[in-house]
């Protein structure tokens, strides 16, 4: 699985991106997110509060609950604003 960072979570972490090979229990970017956390202080840091974070599963607009796989791209990124 690719794993994307963008913005300050990038910098938390310090990459921009990984490819993983998480548990097969880490099928939804929520228990991805839970099974970062564990792998060091950065990825606790960048993901502690998941509500300020997005995310993206192959270039699409997902939620944390849709489902991930082994082949899949996720990307977490902060909100986005324009104007």
């Amino acid at each position: 699985m690719k794993l994307l960072y963008f913005a300050w979570l990038r910098q938390k972490i310090g990459l921009g991106e990984e490819t993983v090979s998480p548990p097969e229990s880490a099928s939804t970017p929520t228990a991805l997110v839970d099974w970062l956390r564990t792998r060091g202080d950065g990825y606790a840091l960048a993901f502690s509060d998941i509500s300020a974070i997005k995310v993206a599963i192959n270039q699409e607009f997902a939620s944390f609950d849709d489902p991930i796989s082994d082949g899949d791209e996720v990307a977490f990124f902060p909100p986005v604003t324009g104007g």
